[in-house]
């Protein structure tokens, strides 16, 4: 079968925050975007055109800031997709966008809503002006008030908040006020996401200097703590383990990621998985539009071989809070978790580590800060 869901890049910013390793470029060449967004048709024509999708369940955008895009290129972007998609999308189809505050006038927002938009994801990252400048955003926590406002007068009403914490400087008391001020709106799910210091970043050159006063890992565990009690007391519920969401609300797009299933990639940089093989797309702009001008803009693929599939069945798979489905892995493979990794599952378990309950093998509650250090050990030699 086609994937079922659809991954679309678009790697334009305002400006390139300090912490971001993203494929992302700041430009104000506006015939750079329209260019941009013709290769991105180019590519949908071809990929689409080599194997079509039958049924669509999600769509996500992100970037970069998709709502960087102004009315127009908005309205020529989502008529590209509608054209492409629109008739294959399943009557209980969620398309998410992300969103930077401050990038979502009423307008812009009605253009998405109209072309079946209907779920935000919005950057905040935290509501603390200070931190928020640290961090080389350009928008306040006033104006993420204001962006959520529009989008529900723009007939939004499935809204998701990014926030970070373990922030230089950053206190457990000002992440806790962060999680209040995200809380106060109406959200209906939350990503929550420690601070990684990437390499090619401004933070990792201040990081090599000795110039970044990051918390410790005692504050920051407290902060990851703090934050899964105050969503759970809030009617958001842990269902992965940066992911937190009311009934119903869970990312469906993501979790395609974790469940280790198919989709399309489109757009610089994207990574895409169709019919077993995993791609990597070009990542700069010129070497990515030069290659769509000539066929599929890939620089990378490879077969995903049945080893390495059940070692990512495992590792996608744990971070979900419910875990493993044990019956769907022996299904998938024809083996069994057991015959497979009976060994590194049986001594997570008695470090307390892994759990097994009505047929989902998961992390347990003590696990979830170091979940990372339990997933390497499903990887093989």
């Amino acid at each position: 079968m086609p994937p079922r869901s659809v991954y679309i890049h678009i790697p334009f910013c305002t400006n390139k925050c300090y912490y971001c390793d993203f494929n992302s470029f700041v430009t104000n060449n506006p015939q750079l975007i329209w260019d941009y967004l013709y290769a991105l048709e180019r590519e949908m024509e071809r990929t689409f055109s080599a194997l079509a999708p039958q049924q669509v369940e999600t769509i996500f955008v992100g970037g970069g800031t998709p709502t960087f895009l102004d009315r127009d290129q908005m309205h020529f972007f989502l008529e590209t997709v509608q054209k492409h998609l629109g008739s294959k999308l399943t009557s209980s189809y969620e398309f998410s966008m992300e969103a930077n505050p401050g990038t979502t006038d009423h307008d812009k927002l009605t253009v998405m809503r109209a072309f079946g938009v209907n779920r935000l994801s919005f950057g905040a990252q935290s509501f603390d002006d200070r931190l928020l400048k640290r961090l080389g955003r350009i928008h306040s926590a006033d104006e993420v008030r204001r962006s959520v406002e529009t989008a529900l007068m723009a007939g939004f009403d499935n809204i998701s908040i990014d926030l970070m914490f373990g922030l230089p400087e950053q206190t457990l008391a000002d992440f806790e006020r962060s999680i209040g001020h995200a809380l106060a709106l109406p959200l209906s799910h939350l990503s929550a996401y420690s601070l990684k210091v990437e390499e090619n970043t401004l933070f990792h050159t201040l990081y090599q200097k000795e110039q970044l006063p990051l918390p410790s890992e005692e504050d920051e565990l407290a902060m990851y703590l703090m934050l899964i009690d105050r969503m759970e007391q809030n009617g958001l519920m842990m269902y992965e383990i940066s992911n937190f969401a009311k009934p119903g609300r869970e990312s469906r797009h993501n979790q395609t990621y974790w469940l280790n299933e198919e989709y399309y990639g489109i757009g610089a940089g994207a990574h895409g998985y169709v019919q077993g093989r995993r791609h990597v797309n070009a990542g700069p702009l010129a070497v990515y539009m030069q290659m769509a001008a000539d066929g599929l803009p890939r620089v990378e693929e490879y077969a995903v071989e049945a080893e390495e599939a059940m070692e990512n069945e495992m590792i996608l798979g744990l971070r979900l809070r419910r875990g493993v489905d044990l019956e769907r892995f022996a299904h998938r493979y024809g083996r069994t978790v057991q015959q497979e990794f009976g060994e590194v599952v049986s001594r997570q378990k008695e470090k307390g580590m892994l759990e097994e309950s009505e047929g989902y093998l998961r992390l347990t509650r003590q696990a979830l800060p170091v979940g990372n250090e339990v997933f390497m050990q499903f990887l093989r030699d």
